[in-house]
């Protein structure tokens, strides 16, 4: 069931193809894949303005493998090819598989392709860059002008339903990276396609355009940022900072967006049913899942003894486990709630999961 059709909006009628089809089955370092895609810069601590980087940063230089994975695939900082489990520090090396690989470039707000082929990031520059896992490979698909700030990025991507014909393009059309774009404090989510280096960014505009009727109430045009695709069908999760409210924009048959509750920092899970949020709770950042099958009352803190903040939600592949940061580094927690979070690095960045 379509984000759309969760939130009453009528039947699908068109599908689009995702930007990978096969999930990579371990997550260390490759070079596989040849299609350039974005790999922003490491993520900030909370309050921080988007794209701001985490301290330290190195001057570029040649790629190469820091460190050694740790023999019979123990987990080294939280870690491993096991749990697919990467954390970028806003540094030019970052931690997988056991180790840390240098990219040779500062990486900022990493983001993986659908496939795990990928890695998009905004590097020292300002620019959104792509590469393989092992850092090589580097492609800019956009350059910075100057006198903006661009952060998070996140690949918008979809699959083909059988049965239902596919709207012609659209396999391009999905082929897209929506990141979030800040110019003289003005914040909106831009978006650019991943197979043409150089391409200037585009405004991405959420929409209200349920069942056709244009007349509806729009989404807020600025102050949008920290976009997060999942599901399958053009879903990305994104937040309204000005209005605390996370939204849910379905770009599946018709731009169509949907206010899903108060919150910041959203994460859609895997299959797109389930978002996790953040939302400040007696001093704290918690940690918030609401189904995308049910109305608002069906939220679930998952941290409900919070004694300390719990920051940038990410989904494993298989959807049951979230990491967030800390300021501790990085820990993790079943998805359904049912145990509290562990503590699983001392890596200070952010966590994201390659498929």
């Amino acid at each position: 069931m379509s984000v759309r059709n969760r939130f009453g909006t009528a039947a699908a009628i068109a599908l689009m193809t995702t930007v990978g089809a096969v999930l990579l089955s371990a997550c260390g370092p490759d070079t596989t894949g040849s299609s350039p895609t974005a790999a922003p810069t490491g993520a900030a601590p909370t309050g921080a303005a988007p794209g701001s980087a985490a301290p330290g940063t190195a001057a570029p230089g040649a790629p190469s493998h820091s460190g050694s994975p740790a023999p019979g695939g123990k987990e080294v900082n939280g870690t491993s090819a096991a749990n697919h489990l990467t954390i970028s520090t806003g540094t030019q090396t970052v931690a997988m598989n056991g180790t840390t690989v240098d990219f040779g470039t500062v990486v900022r707000d990493l983001a993986w392709s659908p496939d795990g082929k990928k890695a998009a990031f905004v590097n020292g520059d300002g620019d959104l860059v792509t590469a393989n896992p092992d850092g090589t490979g580097k492609v800019t698909l956009a350059k910075n002008p100057g006198g903006e700030t661009w952060s998070h990025p996140t690949w918008q991507h979809a699959t083909t339903d059988p049965g239902v014909t596919t709207v012609p393009g659209a396999l391009d059309r999905f082929a897209t990276i929506v990141f979030a774009s800040s110019k003289g404090g003005v914040l909106k989510l831009e978006k650019v396609p991943t197979k043409t280096p150089g391409a200037t960014p585009e405004v991405l505009t959420p929409h209200n355009s349920e069942g056709g009727n244009d007349n509806l109430p729009q989404p807020p045009q600025t102050g949008n940022t920290w976009a997060n695709a999942g599901g399958h069908r053009g879903e990305i999760a994104y937040a309204n900072t000005p209005a605390n409210e996370v939204y849910i924009y379905d770009d599946y048959i018709r731009p169509d967006t949907r206010d899903v509750g108060k919150g910041s920092q959203p994460a859609l899970s895997p299959d797109g049913e389930h978002v996790v949020f953040v939302r400040s709770v007696n001093g704290h950042d918690h940690l918030f899942t609401r189904s995308m099958d049910v109305d608002r009352k069906d939220e679930k803190d998952l941290t409900p003894s919070a004694g300390t903040d719990y920051t940038e939600p990410a989904w494993s592949p298989d959807g049951k486990t979230v990491a967030a940061r800390t300021p501790d580094g990085v820990s993790t927690l079943p998805a359904d709630g049912s145990a509290a979070p562990t503590h699983v690095s001392t890596v200070k960045g952010l966590p994201v999961y390659r498929p």
